[in-house]
């Protein structure tokens, strides 16, 4: 058996009474530590990791991953059209990095009703759209119904738009478009959305792209763009780049060269911000390392102090320093897994009430968010644990280098 070992358990689980040998208020200090460093740690990284997720969904659930749009486009929402054709469709389905692609028709227009205004992109989608973004976000209504006959020129609007403009559910509205001749066309809400994402949310107002197509005067394969989303979001700057290459070779029937972009050269600012995040993630996790490390650094300089009559004893009964040093090692391991266990109970209890309780709000206009958000990844759950772990146990091996400078002569009558 392994004699180091045997002697930690012993000291770190006391005598037959289970009494704690273990049990100076310094050593309760250090394994708190531990557990509130690792808690910390645990808490901070759902939250950074969830906060991404949800922004970077939303802003995906209005664009796509990767939009694909004609070459001399502007920057504005009135796009020069593209032919999404059958050839296209297929050579799209066919990379294997793609999970879906689906055209879409934008157009700006204004809302007016009896007493206000307001300037919108209308967005027609059509029977290959992907709902699911926008199922989640749903408040009222349902989403468009292609085969649907019972609603003409239906539209599902955000809840920013309806409080501005005191429509509701059911209400009809009529949108002005500015083009040789000005037209109107009436619109029914058949349903309401709330993402929170202020910048899209006042916005969009999503509706049939046939209905936009024959205000364009374009025929059925004509479309402002093509969204495309990926099966790896961390492969999506090498699936955009080989999508550009590609379409920037390909021609549609028109003879327009095609431009692919992903979400994050459309929209920089943002992505760059979440970026900042993992910063604040990477110093929270070294402070909080750090500051546990000293704590058990202390806690281990004071248990080698208390054991200083049993070092001296080894050390007479002609027990080499690395065995000594490595009963105390392995006792730093005990203590360190019990902070890291309460760590795991205390970090992983506040990421499930708020997950599931969402007791801390947020405000929606500056975070885009309600509630803070919770993303537990078991992954980085394990990673943080194993690397806790892994740096405690590097910390003490200096301090443990202590039991060198006692002498057995001096030790033994140690009090």
């Amino acid at each position: 058996m392994n004699a180091e070992l045997f002697i930690a358990k012993r000291i770190y689980k006391g005598d037959k009474k289970n009494e704690k040998r273990v049990s100076s208020p310094a050593i309760r200090i250090a394994i708190a530590g531990i557990a509130l460093g690792l808690a910390v740690m645990i808490v901070a990284v759902c939250i950074i990791v969830g906060f991404k997720k949800e922004i970077r969904e939303k802003i995906v659930g209005f664009g796509g991953h990767i939009q694909i749009t004609n070459f001399d486009n502007n920057a504005s929402y009135e796009h020069a059209p593209i032919s999404f054709s059958d050839t296209l469709a297929a050579k799209l389905a066919a990379n294997p990095a793609i999970r879906h692609a689906q055209g879409f028709i934008t157009k700006p227009g204004i809302i007016k009703t009896d007493n206000d205004f307001q300037g919108v992109v209308l967005k027609g989608v059509g029977s290959d759209y992907d709902w699911n973004f926008f199922k989640k976000n749903l408040i009222e209504g349902t989403i468009l119904q292609p085969n649907d006959t019972s609603a003409t020129n239906p539209a599902i609007i955000s809840k920013t738009i309806a409080d501005r403009l005191h429509l509701k559910f059911g209400d009809s509205f009529t949108v002005y478009f500015v083009q040789e001749p000005v037209r109107a066309r009436r619109f029914r809400i058949t349903g309401i959305y709330q993402t929170n994402f202020e910048d899209y949310d006042k916005l969009y107002v999503i509706t049939e792209k046939s209905i936009l197509a024959r205000l364009n005067d374009w025929s059925g394969d004509m479309v402002s763009g093509i969204e495309v989303t990926v099966k790896d979001f961390n492969k999506l700057d090498r699936t955009a780049q080989d999508l550009f290459f590609e379409m920037s070779s390909y021609k549609d029937r028109f003879g327009n060269s095609l431009y692919a972009r992903s979400i994050k050269d459309i929209n920089p600012m943002i992505f760059s911000w979440l970026s900042l995040l993992d910063m604040n993630v990477w110093v929270i996790i070294i402070l909080m390392i750090i500051v546990s490390g000293f704590t058990m650094i202390s806690g281990l300089l004071i248990i080698i102090l208390e054991r200083t009559n049993m070092i001296g004893i080894m050390k007479a009964m002609g027990a080499r320093d690395i065995s000594i040093r490595k009963v105390f090692l392995y006792l730093s391991a005990f203590l360190i897994g019990q902070g890291m266990l309460w760590g795991n109970v205390i970090g992983l209890a506040v990421c499930f009430i708020q997950k599931y309780f969402q007791v801390l709000k947020l405000d929606p206009v500056t975070y885009y968010l309600s509630a803070v958000p919770i993303d537990l990844n078991p992954l980085f759950i394990l990673l943080l644990n194993v690397g806790t772990l892994i740096v405690s146990l590097l910390m003490m091996i200096a301090p443990s280098y202590l039991v060198a400078k006692i002498t057995p002569s001096k030790s033994i009558r140690f009090e």
